[in-house]
């Protein structure tokens, strides 16, 4: 069956969507920046979710949406064959398995982990009991996990190479992989390497 939801204009006129879903979120890291490995020791989220019709059910889609924005932007890494990966086909996927890519498990969840819905923020718009859809939009706040991890690199490479290059910026590129984190505190371990280690950017594969 197909519906047409009234008074929705699209992207060309003043009310695109029914409603919209605002959300915000911090999160603490700890990274080993020896091996790269790091823990999510701390998430906090708050979600505007209008009147929720189960918030228990609302509290656990921001938490898996979450979960699985931490893993796209901090574990979900894509290999494809090229010249840097001579051992798979050129235009090729490597990581196409759970052998290979590694999404969110639970030991990737936040060790203490706080959802809050706002309260008192009915959906004025035309919704069952003025309550709004939270499937996806909490996904994109697993990214504050990412931003963390920079700051622990930041924190790693000033005290590795002092404050200047503490403050000197650097790309870090999605997902934060262990190696890349690694790499990026560029101590005096990975200069040995790469020579300039503060200005060292890793090889992609894209």
């Amino acid at each position: 069956g197909f519906y047409a939801t009234p008074d929705i204009t699209g992207a060309e006129g003043d009310r695109p969507f029914n409603y919209f879903v605002y959300g915000a979120a911090v999160a603490e890291v700890e990274l080993d920046a020896l091996t790269g490995d790091w823990q999510l020791l701390r998430a906090d989220v708050a979600m505007d979710v209008g009147n929720p019709i189960n918030p228990a059910v609302d509290v656990g889609q921001v938490e898996g949406a979450f979960v699985q924005g931490v893993g796209w932007s901090c574990l979900e890494e894509l290999v494809w064959g090229d010249g840097a990966h001579p051992w798979v086909r050129r235009g090729h996927l490597f990581t196409k398995g759970p052998g290979t890519y590694k999404i969110p498990t639970a030991n990737d969840a936040p060790v203490d982990f706080r959802v809050e819905l706002l309260q008192g923020q009915a959906n004025p718009r035309r919704a069952l009991h003025s309550s709004k859809a939270v499937g996806e939009p909490p996904f994109h706040l697993g990214a504050t996990a990412f931003l963390a991890l920079k700051e622990a690199v930041y924190a790693a490479r000033e005290e590795a190479l002092g404050p200047e290059a503490g403050a000197r910026w650097f790309q870090l590129d999605m997902p934060a992989t262990p190696e890349r984190l690694r790499m990026a505190c560029a101590d005096k371990i990975v200069a040995s390497y790469v020579g300039d280690a503060a200005g060292f950017k890793p090889l992609q594969s894209v």
